[in-house]
């Protein structure tokens, strides 16, 4: 499920499968328990589509411009699947 939660310029740069996207993030889980985010002023950089990233975030932030905001609810199958990640994501 992609929410957009607040939109920036509508002629800003577009995230598009093989460019360089820099981001902030906070994960929940469904409970509300942060298991990971930025912090401060840290960002985290990675190229959209080429799976460097688990498969909601290359889906979900596809197609955002700069200053958009969106909530992904990401279903295991396209984050960390079954076994989640042992002490952080069930």
């Amino acid at each position: 499920e992609i929410v957009n939660v607040a939109m920036g310029k509508p002629d800003g740069k577009q995230a598009k499968p093989g460019k360089s996207v820099t981001m902030k993030y906070v994960g929940k889980l469904q409970s509300g328990k942060i298991f990971d985010q930025t912090k401060g002023n840290a960002t985290f950089r990675f190229r959209l589509g080429v799976g460097e990233v688990i498969k909601g975030w290359d889906v979900g932030v596809d197609g955002m411009r700069v200053g958009d905001k969106r909530r992904l609810v990401i279903p295991p199958a396209m984050a960390y699947g079954k076994k989640g990640i042992k002490g952080a994501i069930p």
